[in-house]
């Protein structure tokens, strides 16, 4: 029986519709995580928040529910007759009606508002961007024709590159060169020291490879107990790696953000991406090679064009572990975001010559005078931890680390992006993503870098036929 004064109905009446608010608001933070596609918001929440809603009348008014009533103020003080209790609970029922109508008005507007949000591309929420991702599930790994293993039991393995014979070379950042193929050999290479994210990272093949033989590694190396990230040139032969020449030295080198990719550009210069090492400000020092995309003759000379009059090419990145050029020969980069409890942010960059992109003065959607914001990034509440990158068929294929997808993004005639993610969840970690000779997609996992959770073979070198996501 329910003993019920004017302080005690008050005080309910404030919970019952604090209760009903609260209520669909998390509700609707529930499903936003979890529902896969946007009409499930105007089916579960505001069913879901008229049952809150009668629950809660149900608690705060339990005369509603055929309980005797005694009222405790006014002319009927003890009463408990047949009229009085009728009055009583016509009362509740009407003000339980109301709380059971505002959580449903509460769930449709909320759910309404979700829906409009979920088809936009991108989409501002709170200033930032979160990116609209479908997610392919019509493709899968296991017995699937199309995805062949080409090696196993790599070891951190960081880039691929093809070799005229038909085999591969792969980087395995604790200091091997790996060729895979035919001719199955393991080369050391002298000098490279493994520290966290740095040590043998970053490959490319001379573009004149088939007459000279040289190949140019990214190179984590400790000088007197000092670490630094370095170029350097080879000959590939019988023997292994022969006439090394540090081609570019003084790249900051730490046990994070190291950057560390090659790519040799239309141009027929050496592109270098690299990271600040946790270091923020060296991405804004113009005179340091930090947090940079680098270009380089493939001598080491600095192009007479760079921008800065050092080999410079882009300043202002976090760690930049993707490049790849498309078919009108612009520059895209990865880029990792923030990390830590405030992770997400993850950025895909069109690059120009002398642009400043930001870091750590600009993130996400934000602007400033003399800055380039992302042409996407992945928006505050995911992240891809974006690695190796490579154009085909109108898009951009990048590994997700973090994000364990293959990510494939659209290009649009005006140089706009729409994401979709391939084999979420299946290969784990994705790091190297190469566009091989015969038109595959290549790609090396990273699931013994800490990191992951290693599968069976791992980690692996598999080979793509990108037709079947068309």
């Amino acid at each position: 029986m329910c003993n019920i004064g004017p302080a005690e109905i008050r005080r309910r009446r404030q919970a019952g519709w604090f209760g009903a608010i609260f209520a669909a608001a998390l509700l609707a933070t529930l499903v936003a995580l979890s529902a896969p596609a946007a009409w499930l918001w105007l089916l579960v929440l505001p069913v879901a928040a008229a049952a809150v809603g009668f629950l809660q009348a149900a608690l705060h008014f339990c005369a509603n529910f055929g309980l005797r009533g005694v009222y405790n103020f006014g002319p009927n003080v003890g009463k408990t007759d047949t009229v009085i209790q009728a009055k009583f609970r016509a009362a509740d029922r009407r003000k339980a009606n109301k709380i059971i109508l505002a959580s449903l008005v509460i769930g449709v507007v909320v759910a309404g508002l979700a829906v409009l949000a979920d088809a936009m591309v991108p989409t501002a929420i709170f200033g930032l961007t979160k990116t609209h991702i479908t997610q392919d599930r019509a493709n899968q790994v296991a017995n699937n024709p199309n995805v062949t293993v080409l090696a196993k039991n790599l070891n951190v393995p960081w880039e691929v590159a093809f070799l005229p014979n038909g085999d591969f070379l792969v980087t395995e950042r604790p200091g091997t060169l790996r060729e895979v193929g035919k001719h199955e050999r393991t080369i050391t290479v002298n000098g490279v020291k493994a520290n966290g994210e740095g040590g043998l990272l970053g490959l490319a093949l001379d573009p004149d490879f088939a007459a000279n033989n040289r190949l140019y590694l990214y190179e984590t190396t400790d000088t007197g107990g000092k670490l630094s990230n370095r170029v350097a040139r080879y000959q590939l032969n019988d023997s292994g790696l022969t006439d090394e020449q540090v081609i570019l030295a003084g790249i900051p080198a730490g046990s994070e953000h190291d950057g560390g990719r090659l790519k040799f550009g239309p141009d027929g210069d050496l592109y270098i991406s690299t990271g600040e090492t946790g270091n923020t400000d060296l991405a804004q020092d113009k005179n340091s090679l930090g947090g940079k995309i680098l270009r380089i003759h493939a001598d080491g000379s600095v192009p007479a064009d760079n921008p800065l009059g050092n080999a410079v090419y882009s300043l202002g990145h976090r760690n930049v572990e993707g490049l790849a050029w498309d078919n009108l020969n612009r520059l895209w980069a990865t880029e990792h975001g923030r990390s830590g409890l405030q992770s997400g942010l993850d950025e895909i960059n069109l690059i120009t010559k002398g642009a400043n992109y930001g870091w750590p003065t600009i993130e996400g959607d934000q602007t400033a005078a003399g800055l380039v914001a992302p042409v996407v990034n992945s928006g505050p509440d995911e992240t891809w931890a974006p690695a190796g990158m490579a154009y085909w068929d109108h898009s951009l294929w990048f590994g997700g680390l973090r994000g364990e997808t293959l990510y494939e993004a659209k290009i649009d005639p005006n140089g706009r992006l729409s994401l979709v993610g391939h084999f979420r969840a299946q290969l784990g970690r994705i790091r190297a993503v190469d566009l091989g000779p015969d038109g595959d997609l290549y790609v090396t996992t990273s699931n013994t870098d800490g990191r992951g959770a290693p599968l069976p073979g791992d980690d692996k070198l598999i080979k793509i036929n990108p037709a079947i996501f068309r």
